[in-house]
């Protein structure tokens, strides 16, 4: 599941990414509001949304990606997005667009799960997928709380911090998110520090699916151009699908 940041550089790059990231074979892809106070974001993904910002981009562009995107490619999409940009848009007609621009669901990471009652009926109701976060630090009973209120699959946040890639993950980390699988029917991805493919290879065994945004958008970055871009953002996942999937 890559993570792209909209409008980094502009928007019609984050849009050839996402279509490369599609043939690649990857299995969902989430689209980042940029956001001037981001929450939990390491400062590849902050630099990022920063550029997106300097460039003039506004929410509207992620529906009008999303529009393009969703007559195009298979794939479902989800954006990223603080709840104060959702709160601000109105929850209803925040869900109710982003719908109608072909998003199947939010991923909502400063959402409190006793705030998330009215927004988690709305989401049913529209039959759009609430995705929150869990974290190492989350005691148990509230990760089933989490859980609960939550649609479409859970957020596992795999380390204590913010995003960014790291060369070894915890070692319990397997056992906590088999735990967490017991507790419920909801599909878990993993993402934060998912750096490659051994971290990738570690992660196979439990997790239902690798959330890669840091790694991603530092390649990105790094390209002299779009085309470099798409070569390099294609080869990862490509990386990363294999190390998942080995047959």
């Amino acid at each position: 599941m890559p993570f792209f940041t909209a409008g980094d550089p502009d928007p019609e790059t984050t849009t050839a990414l996402v279509r490369v990231a599609s043939e690649a074979g990857a299995n969902l892809c989430e689209i980042g509001v940029p956001y001037s106070d981001p929450i939990a974001d390491g400062p590849v993904i902050q630099a990022s949304y920063q550029r997106a910002l300097d460039a003039g981009f506004k929410l509207q562009n992620v529906f009008d990606m999303g529009g393009v995107l969703s007559n195009e490619i298979h794939m479902p999409l989800v954006t990223m997005v603080s709840y104060s940009i959702i709160y601000r848009v109105g929850l209803q007609a925040y869900v109710q667009k982003a719908k109608a621009a072909g998003y199947s669901g939010a991923i909502v990471p400063d959402l409190l799960v006793e705030e998330s009652s009215e927004l988690s009926a709305i989401c049913r109701g529209e039959d759009f997928s609430l995705i929150q976060l869990v974290t190492p630090t989350t005691p148990k009973e509230r990760q089933v709380q989490i859980a609960e209120s939550s649609s479409g699959f859970l957020y596992y946040v795999s380390v204590t911090g913010i995003t960014g890639e790291r060369k070894s993950l915890p070692e319990n980390l397997n056992e906590s998110v088999s735990w967490l699988r017991g507790q419920t029917d909801l599909p878990i991805c993993i993402g934060f520090g998912i750096s490659g493919v051994e971290t990738a290879k570690q992660l196979a065994p439990v997790a239902d699916g690798l959330i890669v945004g840091s790694a991603i958008i530092r390649r990105v970055s790094e390209a002299a151009n779009r085309e470099d871009a798409k070569a390099s953002v294609a080869q990862f996942i490509r990386e990363l699908r294999a190390a998942m999937d080995p047959s």
